[in-house]
């Protein structure tokens, strides 16, 4: 089984997921895109910003927006509880790298998800929009829903309904 395994990473077949909660749904983003995981904590709130950014944060002397994950996939204002957390990701504009902040309810697990074991993001009937899902994985009996970070967290996007929501 080991050298299956082995096989399998080193061939690129496998991809390393975060996987995370929002309400009762389990979502995961590539680890690659993951700067770190903070506790959630103290917060100022941006006049002006659209309903999913949810504030700024201090991370180590730099400002880093915090989007609500919740509100930005449609889900409403999420809610903090013992177990939320702020998920760290380094997202590439055009030339540049922003780190972004995201909350999720909980963080679970890091795991290993065979590219065979990805479904392309269905075309309908989704609850997330569908160029925001890279794919879904299967694991064991359970789904996972694995978010697009360039479009999911767009700098561009966002930017663009920044300007937008202001006027």
């Amino acid at each position: 089984m080991k050298a299956v395994q082995d096989e399998v990473f080193i061939g690129g077949q496998a991809g390393q997921y975060l996987t995370f909660m929002l309400g009762q749904e389990l979502f995961a983003i590539g680890i690659l895109a993951i700067k770190e995981i903070i506790q959630f904590g103290q917060m100022t709130t941006v006049p002006l910003m659209p309903s999913y950014i949810r504030g700024v944060i201090n991370l180590r002397g730099s400002v880093v927006p915090v989007i609500d994950l919740s509100v930005r996939l449609g889900r409403g204002v999420g809610s903090v509880g013992k177990r939320s957390c702020i998920v760290v990701l380094e997202v590439e504009m055009e030339d540049e790298t922003m780190d972004i902040g995201v909350m999720v309810d909980a963080v679970s697990a890091v795991i290993d998800i065979a590219e065979d074991k990805i479904e392309a993001a269905p075309s309908f009937g989704a609850s997330v929009r569908a160029d925001f899902i890279e794919g879904i994985g299967k694991v064991g009996e359970q789904f996972i829903v694995i978010l697009d970070v360039g479009h999911t967290f767009s700098m561009v996007e966002l930017a663009g309904m920044d300007s937008n929501a202001m006027m």
